[in-house]
């Protein structure tokens, strides 16, 4: 995977990881036996950014950035609160349905949808995503190309039988993603612009537990997303021995990621190692120099450990919308927008697997 990152930025340039394809996205998740946490939850996002949010518990559509009460009209807010709370009954349906196929009871169990498109403004080209998943992995997901849906496991057959014969609602859902979406995100993105197309340079760190562990490049507090981290040995790029995390949300609406390097020591002190960060907001690389004196461990009484278990803990909501389904995109067209940007999406039951 990263030997062929490496080789699209020789064919297109390294200009490439940094063109801007927005995306608006839904995420909604349905859990049960979780102790005292939402038993259905509700994000959007725009280029990764939460725009609202809702949950059992809060069960009233609120803005998550300034600029969208500007976006959009007053009666909105309701629109949004009825559309995604009325997706709440079926999501603990499909949980039960999913149970049953699996030959499972009782448990902890997730059932999740995540739909949206993506608009690339250098280009113009478009996709869409629809996808569900459950405890984890991938369970039944749209191809936009056929417009039939695509079982990964067997449990998921039933659904994509009774999916794919419901010809309206794919004609529906269609025109939604053909029409209404892109529009939406462009009307988005032109009122968040100023937030959206920020940027905000990363702050680096090469952090280490004790003299034996892997050298961590913690790199956090950038924006936008798109980050270029590797390890250099005397100026070379490393494709071994190295580990790269996730793109990680910090609770600012900035970025983290840590990058991995397993190394002895008694090798990057005869040789020239160093942690090498591309960004946006960046002139020139950040390239911090793999020595004794930038390394912060445990042993100088910094325990970073529970400073980044701290940020963590603070993701896990997110990360349980968000972290358990593996996303497949197709692409298509788009065209014009309706009165609310989840209207066509949702205004037809939520289906039931």
């Amino acid at each position: 995977m990263r030997k062929a990152l490496l080789f699209a930025l020789i064919l297109f340039g390294i200009d490439s990881i940094f063109a801007v394809t927005h995306s608006l996205q839904y995420v909604y998740s349905g859990s049960s036996g979780i102790p005292n946490f939402p038993e259905f939850v509700a994000l959007g996002m725009v280029d990764g950014e939460p725009i609202v949010y809702c949950d059992s518990k809060i069960p009233r559509v609120t803005p998550r950035q300034a600029w969208m009460n500007k976006a959009v009209d007053p009666n909105y807010w309701e629109q949004q609160t009825q559309i995604l709370m009325g997706a709440a009954p079926a999501f603990k349906a499909n949980i039960e349905i999913a149970k049953q196929r699996f030959n499972q009871t009782g448990g902890i169990h997730t059932y999740q949808q995540m739909y949206g498109c993506e608009w690339d403004d250098q280009t113009g080209a478009t996709g869409a995503f629809r996808q569900f998943g459950y405890d984890g992995s991938d369970f039944i997901a749209l191809d936009f190309k056929t417009m039939t849906y695509v079982a990964p496991v067997m449990q998921a057959a039933p659904t994509k039988q009774k999916w794919d014969s419901d010809r309206a609602q794919l004609d529906y859902l269609k025109s939604y993603y053909n029409q209404e979406c892109i529009d939406w995100l462009k009307k988005y993105v032109s009122y968040g612009k100023s937030t959206l197309e920020r940027t905000v340079r990363p702050e680096v760190s090469l952090l280490q537990k004790d003299p034996s562990s892997p050298v961590t490049c913690h790199t956090t507090g950038f924006f936008p997303k798109r980050i270029m981290v590797t390890w250099r040995k005397d100026g070379v790029d490393m494709h071994s021995d190295v580990e790269v995390g996730e793109t990680l949300l910090n609770g600012d609406g900035t970025f983290q990621i840590t990058s991995k390097l397993t190394v002895k020591p008694e090798d990057w002190k005869m040789n020239s190692y160093s942690c090498v960060v591309q960004h946006k907001s960046l002139q020139d690389d950040i390239a911090v120099l793999l020595e004794e004196k930038n390394i912060r461990t445990n042993q100088g009484g910094i325990s970073w450990g529970i400073i980044i278990g701290c940020v963590a803990a603070a993701l896990a909501l997110v990360a349980v919308v968000i972290g358990v389904v593996l996303w497949r995109r197709s692409r298509t067209g788009y065209g014009k927008a309706s009165t609310s940007d989840t209207d066509s999406e949702n205004s037809q039951q939520q289906p039931k697997a």
